[in-house]
């Protein structure tokens, strides 16, 4: 039977939920401040990361620690009053990220993970998004014959349990497909699966248009608050009040403090991360999403220019920008492949909403009836987001989850 559904977000994730829902006939609101896509969904580095099976841990090794400590690296920064107002959520991901217990954990990633290229598909070809999409994969390289070699043998295994395909390079076929990295490299694995995207925000928009066409309605303003009315919901926005049966909460990493206010504790915390797009120089072409893996910065040929990603800044959610990781990212850069003049008025901010066990947070809301949750995806909103609508929707409509959805409920804290 049709609903009246609220969906608080239009990031990757919340726009996913809305266009599930609304494939089932369902009355969707999608509400958020800004128009689809241009939070968090915009910034990333534009991959449908299929195998990305295994979630970032946190470093628990003395050489990683040591190497991180004095916060000048590229893949990592922390700033004190981050690591302070995360301090309970990071010593649980540390926790978590001990042998044992992230053993545990990447199976239950993984089942997610693997659904990311055939909840994606339906929405790319309803979208007529295809001009936006590649499907030839992408390229992490290395420095270094013994890290590519401690890399391919977790990707073995990865192989056989979860079907991750891929294509280890040596040092001449790597310079064979992209000739104009430096030739100071050891080898490369070609991740064959996944999908890249020319403008991660711009398939966001276009996800957004379908759901319109199914229906929905994107309703741009800001939410001033969110209360149970009668046997549903109400959420006040700056353009007037919503009511509904139902409400999804995917506001990523702003979604805490609503919850807060509902008497839900989700230990989430943020990685933030950003980018800047530049020209070339002598007309240099880049012909695949490049990561330097050891360094820990990626470049993607996008239709703004290259776009060159740092790793995570542990720092609070709203604190102003910290751009020296940027600028050290872009030097290494520079010297892998002919970056030319920045192209941007100033470089992009955002952060990932991220949880203490890696895993996204995605069904009820304990002891709230009526509300659900889609939120903590980390550094994979983009690629989990259609998997996530496809999920919800599922359970939302009482219906059996074609994967078990015990290790993301909400109640696991």
């Amino acid at each position: 039977m049709a609903r009246e559904i609220v969906v608080m977000g239009a990031g990757m994730v919340g726009v996913s939920v809305a266009w599930y829902l609304a494939r089932r006939g369902h009355a969707v609101t999608l509400v958020d401040r800004r128009e689809p896509g241009r939070e968090t969904s915009f910034g990333n580095a534009g991959i449908i990361q299929r195998e990305a099976v295994q979630p970032y841990p946190f470093p628990r090794d003395l050489a990683t620690m040591l190497r991180v400590l004095p916060n000048r690296q590229v893949d990592i920064r922390y700033r004190p009053g981050g690591m302070v107002q995360a301090a309970g959520p990071l010593l649980q991901y540390w926790q978590n990220s001990a042998p044992k217990r992230y053993a545990r954990i990447v199976p239950e990633y993984a089942s997610l993970i693997c659904l990311s290229l055939e909840a994606h598909a339906p929405m790319v070809e309803a979208a007529e998004a295809d001009a936006l999409v590649r499907r030839e994969g992408w390229l992490e390289v290395y420095r270094t014959r013994e890290a590519m070699a401690a890399r391919l043998r977790d990707t073995e295994a990865n192989a056989e349990r979860f079907g991750v395909r891929y294509r280890a390079l040596e040092a001449n076929e790597l310079a064979t497909l992209e000739p104009r990295l430096s030739d100071d490299l050891a080898g490369a694995i070609h991740w064959e699966q996944p999908w890249t995207v020319a403008d991660p925000g711009a398939l966001v928009q276009a996800y957004a248009k379908s759901f319109e066409a199914e229906g929905g309605r994107v309703w741009q303003a800001d939410v001033t608050d969110v209360a149970r009315h009668g046997n549903g919901w109400r959420v006040a926005t700056s353009e007037g009040e919503l009511d509904a049966e139902q409400v999804v909460m995917a506001m990523g990493p702003w979604s805490r403090e609503w919850l807060s206010n509902l008497g839900l504790d989700i230990p989430l915390f943020v990685k933030r991360g950003y980018h800047m797009h530049y020209g070339t120089t002598d007309s240099a072409r880049l012909g695949h999403w490049v990561m330097d893996a050891e360094v820990g910065y990626l470049l993607a040929p996008m239709q703004a220019g290259i776009r060159l990603t740092t790793g995570a800044e542990l720092e609070r959610l709203e604190a102003p920008p910290h751009l020296a990781q940027l600028a050290a990212a872009e030097r290494v850069a520079k010297k892998l492949f002919p970056l030319g003049e920045r192209l941007d008025a100033e470089p992009w901010k955002g952060a990932r909403p991220c949880t203490p066990d890696m895993k996204p947070v995605i069904g009820p809301a304990p002891g709230q009836e009526g509300l659900w949750l889609a939120l903590g995806h980390g550094h994979q909103g983009f690629t989990l987001g259609p998997a996530t609508g496809r999920l919800l929707a599922q359970m939302m409509d009482g219906e059996r989850p074609e994967i078990d959805m015990a290790p993301f409920r909400a109640d696991r804290f």
